[in-house]
């Protein structure tokens, strides 16, 4: 995990620096807002990553942000086996995400960027798509 806290960068810069991180493979980013000495508002920007990556992501958290040091530690990460399906709806296909643990069906959830593309092109509500999809996905459950 590498982290940086920033109180002095143009707020609109985060939302380049999201998906630029996360485009360049780390597994994951995400802003904290926290309250730094002199009670100034900052954020803090946690990035995870590979250990063989840590020093492509401080250089781009040097390189893209204001900051002038970063922490570094070693996390544990478990993680469910995933697998992917889909499911017709009346708009289309959305991608199913299922999460299992020693293969129990823990967690499922519709992509989020299938919903988003369907909602789009068809004007309607993305979270009245997300609840056709999960009743299709929970119909499909009860009757296997």
């Amino acid at each position: 995990m590498l982290e940086t806290n920033i109180d002095d960068m143009n707020p609109e810069i985060y939302s380049y620096l999201i998906p630029y991180i996360l485009d360049k493979g780390a597994l994951d980013v995400y802003l904290t807002n926290i309250v730094m000495k002199k009670n100034r508002p900052a954020i803090k920007i946690n990035v995870l990553c590979n250990e063989k990556d840590t020093d492509k992501f401080n250089d781009i958290l040097f390189k893209e942000t204001t900051s002038l040091g970063i922490r570094k530690y070693e996390i544990d990460r478990t993680k469910l086996e995933r697998k992917f399906t889909k499911v017709k709806t009346i708009y289309g296909d959305i991608k199913i995400k299922f999460g299992f643990k020693d293969g129990k069906l823990i967690n499922y959830s519709p992509e989020y960027e299938d919903l988003k593309k369907i909602a789009k092109e068809e004007n309607i509500a993305l979270k009245d798509l997300y609840k056709e999809a999960i009743k299709i996905v929970e119909s499909n459950i009860t009757n296997t």
